[in-house]
């Protein structure tokens, strides 16, 4: 039992005590006054107070009782209310919740003052809080690689990507790709680059062309072999020159001819299309009869275990970083702040329309859960004390008008 519910507990049976005892006081009082009252006159006035404020005091009573219990253990008809009526109780004080506190107008009311995004910032500003958060993403990634296995991964894959790899047109994407590739000329750069690679290959390997043309040539004189071989090397070295020193040179305008027709066939082209399909087909059966789930797992598991238990893990230095710049921009732009702070009350305004009912649901399965004695002693516990003195001063109110009603009909006499 926690502290708080002790409190409470002691609080409500001293004031019930004190209710009862002014019941008490009450009935002892009526008793000594009717005894005596013929021998002391007087003692009318305290009969009368003292009758009321029984009468008050045990009306009080039974009706404090009768909201949690049969009174004296009676089962007396509409008596033990709140136990009777939990469920529709639960339903009630849910639908209340609901209607009354999780409503757009009242949350959102509540938080558009407050400047979210900069607060978020603030807090990120604080190396503490990022390495806190960065710890815990951390911890979760652990997590899951401790609870995971290959076949998880597999039928990840297989659920989620494969279906979309299936569905994917390879051939369109790649022309797609191609074709935003020509469209900044970058491939007359390849092109380039291709050139300068091939006159480096030809200077570093004429030994080897002369040889092989020396096996073509078998009746030729070694001095001529290399006199052909060189002189072919320096043509083509010349013509590479050539290409790559006139941007309008006919070999680059065939090169872009045959990109372009490329790209439209990629595009357009059904026998293209459907050998793209059979490539992914057949790569993704591939994968699935050989064991590159479990290999790629345990490649996976190893690095980042490795990294996660270093003291200086690139992931979490990666994490933290994120944070920090986020919590930069954050802090230093306030059209950031404007959208994140935009973005934050719509996603909370969609939520409490979306799971409002679930938490006014919550509430009533909750109590319905409950045990209709449990119920009825939380329900006490919290709203008793008062309860109780409402008996005290049903007590004190009653004595007080039994004595103005003995004055009036005194007067009326």
């Amino acid at each position: 039992m926690s502290d708080s519910v002790a409190a409470k507990r002691t609080q409500l049976r001293n004031v019930r005590f004190v209710a009862t005892a002014l019941l008490a006081a009450m009935l002892a009082l009526l008793f000594f006054s009717t005894r005596y009252m013929a021998a002391v006159p007087w003692l009318h006035w305290v009969r009368a107070l003292a009758e009321a404020g029984a009468v008050g005091a045990a009306a009080d009573w039974y009706a404090v009782v009768a909201l949690f219990r049969h009174p004296l253990g009676l089962p007396i008809p509409h008596t033990a209310i709140i136990p009777r009526n939990k469920d529709r109780i639960g339903e009630s004080l849910g639908e209340f919740v609901e209607q009354n506190f999780l409503t757009p107008e009242n949350i959102l009311r509540r938080l558009e003052n407050h400047n979210i995004a900069r607060a978020v910032g603030q807090w990120l500003a604080e190396p503490r809080n990022r390495s806190t958060v960065a710890e815990a993403v951390c911890d979760i990634i652990r997590a899951l690689l401790k609870a995971g296995s290959d076949k998880d991964l597999q039928r990840l894959l297989d659920r989620m990507l494969s279906p979309l790899l299936m569905r994917l047109d390879v051939s369109r994407a790649a022309g797609h790709l191609l074709d935003h590739f020509i469209g900044g000329e970058r491939h007359q750069a390849l092109l380039d680059r291709a050139l300068a690679t091939l006159e480096d290959w030809l200077r570093q390997n004429q030994g080897l062309i002369k040889a092989k043309f020396s096996e073509a040539s078998l009746y030729t004189p070694g001095f001529l072999d290399t006199f052909i071989v060189g002189k072919f090397i320096d043509g083509i070295i010349a013509l590479l020159h050539d290409v790559a020193g006139n941007p309008q040179h006919e070999l680059r305008a065939r090169f872009d001819t045959a990109a372009h027709k490329l790209t439209d066939d990629l595009k357009t082209s059904v026998a293209f299309r459907r050998h793209g399909r059979s490539l992914m087909r057949d790569l993704i059966l591939h994968v699935r009869n050989r064991d590159y789930y479990g290999a790629l797992w345990n490649e996976i598991q190893t690095r980042a275990q490795a990294d996660l238990s270093s003291e200086r893990s690139m992931l979490r230095e990666h994490v933290a970083a994120g944070l920090d710049a986020l919590g930069r921009e954050m802090l230093a732009d306030p059209v950031v702040q404007q959208k994140l702070n935009t973005w934050w009350l719509e996603v909370v305004r969609e939520v409490t329309l979306r799971f409002r009912h679930e938490v006014s649901a919550l509430i009533a399965d909750v109590v319905k859960s409950w045990d209709r004695d449990d119920v009825s002693r939380r329900v006490e516990l919290e709203i008793g004390k008062d309860l109780q003195f409402i008996r005290i001063n049903g007590t004190l109110v009653g004595g007080a008008v039994g004595l103005l009603l003995h004055a009036a009909i005194l007067l009326l006499r």
